[in-house]
């Protein structure tokens, strides 16, 4: 394989467009308290103390940077890796895209990542098969076995959501509850036996 096929397939491969890599390498090496207050700024989750969609995605996107620096990926799979799961959601959310076609794009985002050179010189690849069946299982865990929750979350607006709730509550008396049940009074007859 020429270099210039090998420059083309690098450049294939995604990366995360969020953060320089030397931000990446500095992310990697911060306590998990750290990394959560960084990806805030980095997201902009101003509100995900009261906001649930920010808290679901500073959730989502801190747990995988967590999983990458348990991995002990490096700065360039820990990109690569971001940038996946940020394609996941953004097919989500932007193109509503259902469950098998998101997998279908996983699919291709991993083939450029473990394609295999047969030049001598270039044999490295961004993840090793072992490496993106680690991924995989993350993806399943953290991702698909959760997809439909995603898709409400990102895909309805909170005034849909809002519009859902019915105003009715029902109140019952305190006193009411305390009142015990006939069934369960022992009968004064029954005692004096």
């Amino acid at each position: 394989m020429s270099g210039r096929a090998s420059r083309r397939e690098k450049e294939e491969r995604p990366e995360w467009k969020a953060l320089p890599p030397q931000q990446i390498e500095d992310l990697l090496k911060m306590s998990a308290e750290e990394l959560q207050l960084a990806l805030t700024e980095v997201l902009g989750c101003r509100n995900h103390q009261t906001c649930m969609k920010e808290a679901v995605l500073l959730d989502y996107y801190t747990r995988g940077f967590w999983w990458v620096k348990e991995a002990n990926f490096t700065p360039g799979q820990a990109s690569f890796t971001m940038d996946v799961l940020h394609m996941l959601l953004d097919n989500i959310r932007e193109k509503q895209m259902g469950l098998v076609d998101n997998l279908m794009e996983l699919a291709k985002a991993l083939s450029a990542a473990c394609q295999h050179s047969t030049s001598e010189e270039d044999v490295n690849s961004l993840l090793d098969s072992n490496e993106a069946a680690a991924f995989i299982c993350y993806i399943r865990d953290s991702l698909i076995q959760k997809y439909r929750l995603y898709e409400c979350l990102l895909n309805t607006s909170k005034e849909e959501l809002l519009a859902g709730i019915e105003d009715t509550i029902e109140m019952f008396s305190f006193q009411d509850a305390l009142i015990p049940l006939e069934e369960g009074l022992v009968q004064e007859e029954t005692l004096h036996c």
